[in-house]
C-alpha cells in the first residue's frame, strides 16, 4: 500500500535537502502533537548509512512506539534537472506500526517547475503486511498533516544571506 504526496514548498531545493538531513527539522515536521525523541545521541546532520532509533510520543508523554531511521541518498534527473532522494528504509520497532512488515519512505526534492526559488517535494511511503489495510487510513491522515507542516516550515529552512563584503 502506498501514500503519495506531491506539492511545492517555499524554499529552494538546497534548503529543503539540508532540512531532510537535519534530525531537528524532521522532528519539527511531526510537531506539535507528536514528539520525536532520540533513543541515543543523533548526529547534527544525517549522512548515508546512518541509523538512528527514535521514540515517538503523543503530546510528549504518551508513547506511540519507536522507529529505526536508516538513511540513504541517491540522485536522478527529470525534465527540470536534478532530483535528490532521501530514503528511510528503517522500520517501526515497537508500538502499533511494528505490525507492518514493509516500511519504505522516500522523499525527493527538485526545482519546482516554473517557480524559481521553490521546491517540488515528493513524498512516498510504502507499507505492507497484514496490518497495512488497518493502519493505512491513520498513516494517510498523518501524511496530510506532514504535508501541511512541511509547507508551513519550509520558509524557515533557508539560510540567512551571506553578509556583504566590506
Amino acid at each position: 500500500m502506498r501514500i503519495l504526496l506531491k506539492f511545492t514548498i517555499d524554499c529552494d531545493p538546497d534548503a529543503a535537502w539540508r532540512a531532510l538531513h537535519s534530525p531537528r527539522a524532521v522532528a519539527e515536521i511531526y510537531g506539535p502533537f507528536v514528539d520525536m525523541q532520540p533513543l541515543a545521541p543523533l548526529p547534527t546532520s544525517w549522512s548515508p548509512g546512518d541509523d538512528a532509533a527514535v521514540g515517538l510520543f503523543f503530546g510528549g508523554l504518551v508513547p506511540l512506539g519507536s522507529q529505526l531511521i536508516s538513511v540513504s541518498d541517491r540522485s536522478t534527473e527529470d525534465a527540470q534537472g536534478d532530483v535528490r532522494i532521501l530514503r528511510d528504509s528503517g522500520a517501526p520497532l515497537t508500538g502499533p506500526l511494528a505490525a507492518l512488515d514493509v516500511w519504505d519512505h522516500q522523499m525527493a526534492v527538485s526545482t519546482a517547475p516554473d517557480e524559481p526559488g521553490k521546491t517540488l517535494w515528493r513524498d512516498r511511503l510504502v507499507i505492507g503486511g497484514r496490518a497495512a489495510p488497518a493502519l493505512w487510513p491513520l498513516l494517510w491522515s498523518a501524511w496530510q498533516w506532514r504535508a501541511a507542516r512541511i509547507r508551513a516550515l519550509a520558509p524557515t529552512w533557508a539560510h540567512d544571506p551571506e553578509p556583504a563584503a566590506d
